[in-house]
């Protein structure tokens, strides 16, 4: 038996948790399809959380990419380091 490596998440872990709120999204639309009238609201809270954080995952990439742009920008209006 191999011990577990503490502190080291596998390598798919990543694929998963950016794969985890369409999947939570798909799967509230599911349950919202196959369950009966009555029963459907149990599934909308599922199905808002996995927006939100879908949305908030967008801008905060926005955020990140128009930081980046702006950082090279500024970059590349300052003169070259010189003797």
């Amino acid at each position: 038996m191999t011990p577990a490596r503490v502190g080291r998440p596998a390598a798919w872990l990543p694929a998963l948790l950016a794969l985890s709120s369409p999947l939570l999204i798909l799967l509230a639309l599911l349950a919202l399809v196959w369950r009966p009238p009555h029963e459907r609201v149990q599934a909308v809270p599922a199905l808002l959380i996995g927006v939100g954080l879908l949305s908030f995952s967008w801008v905060r990439r926005r955020r990140r990419r128009r930081d980046l742009l702006q950082a090279l920008r500024e970059a590349r209006r300052l003169p070259p380091p010189g003797p």
